[in-house]
């Protein structure tokens, strides 16, 4: 075993789970990343994998493995960054203990990210939601699962991952009915459920403790549903949903769209944009205020206060002499 391959065994197995406590998703995303950069090295040096060492990494090979992921792979910036970032914690783990690669793993730990731009958040305006909640077929089984699903979702605004590891007992439908969830870093957050929503879950539920497991939202055999399972059920009821609302068409809708509508929603009904983030579990507003630039209301709203170009400014003042000004109309 070469120092390359001790030191990633050294960090998946004892740096990551004891001293960073990453969550298991960090960890997959990761470990994903050094499988991919140790195969492209492998065909890109054309040498076997146990020779890939920490001479391989150097600045040039995984700039180039990092533009591959983007013109061949299809990659985005923003995974882009992800990818590089993974790379950057292993290498930053292993630099105290091999000071005789310092000078390439400093040149790859000085790679900066790229930029990035940040596209216009798309969400579903409420007859969109209208026909995506009418989509399911509720005299099938897996149609009213989907439709709870969705319409809790929309609702809540839960990430896809969150909708994923639910449980039965994390939703309660007494008085103050909410939903408990652990999203990113760890953090716990209790979100509210409006009355129609409870009125779906409750009657979902019911039927859903005739299925064997705990998974709130389960296959046939009661196992959670698959972050691709939602998303492939969600592709085939926004189809259906295009028929009837062609607005629809040509939408990139996912299970983030809903999280995006569930928080445009609020916005639109006043909500503070710092009650917002606690309501999508977001460390900081920075990631919420996108919602802002998305509004269209709001920035037709600031444009109505606007005073036309051909108006003076200034304070207004009556004429003094009232008669003068009666004539003047």
């Amino acid at each position: 075993m070469n120092t390359l391959a001790a030191s990633l065994q050294t960090y998946f197995t004892t740096f990551a789970h004891n001293q960073r406590d990453l969550s298991s998703n960090t960890i997959g995303s990761y470990r994903d990343t050094w499988r991919m950069l140790i195969k492209y090295l492998t065909a890109t040096l054309g040498v076997a994998t146990a020779a890939i060492d920490f001479e391989a990494v150097t600045a040039a090979n995984i700039t180039g493995f990092l533009d591959h992921l983007e013109q061949e792979r299809g990659n985005s910036a923003k995974t882009r960054n992800v990818r590089l970032t993974a790379i950057r914690s292993v290498l930053s783990r292993a630099l105290p203990d091999h000071p005789e690669h310092a000078a390439t793993i400093t040149q790859v730990l000085a790679i900066p990210p790229k930029r990035t731009t940040r596209p216009v958040i798309e969400f579903l305006t409420p007859d969109e939601v209208v026909a995506l909640l009418a989509a399911p077929d509720l005299t099938t089984r897996t149609g009213r699962r989907d439709h709870a699903l969705l319409a809790m979702t929309v609702q809540t605004g839960l990430r896809i991952s969150e909708v994923c590891s639910l449980v039965v007992d994390d939703v309660y439908l007494g008085t103050g009915p909410h939903i408990t969830c652990t999203g990113k870093g760890r953090r716990q957050r209790i979100t509210p459920l409006t009355s129609a929503t409870v009125s779906v879950m409750t009657s979902y539920l019911a039927e859903r403790s005739t299925r064997p497991g705990t998974a709130m939202f389960c296959g046939p055999h009661g196992q959670s549903l698959s972050r691709d399972a939602l998303e492939h059920r969600l592709a085939t009821y926004i189809a259906t949903a295009a028929i009837t609302r062609p607005s629809l068409v040509g939408k990139h809708v996912t299970m983030h769209t809903l999280r995006h509508t569930a928080a445009m929603n609020l916005l639109a009904a006043g909500v503070d944009v710092a009650v917002i983030a606690l309501w999508l579990g977001h460390a900081d507003t920075h990631s919420t205020d996108a919602y802002l630039h998305a509004d269209m209301t709001i920035k037709q709203a600031a444009l109505d206060r606007t005073r036309p170009p051909d108006v003076k400014p200034g304070s207004y003042r009556p004429e003094p002499d009232i008669l003068a000004w009666l004539t003047a109309l």
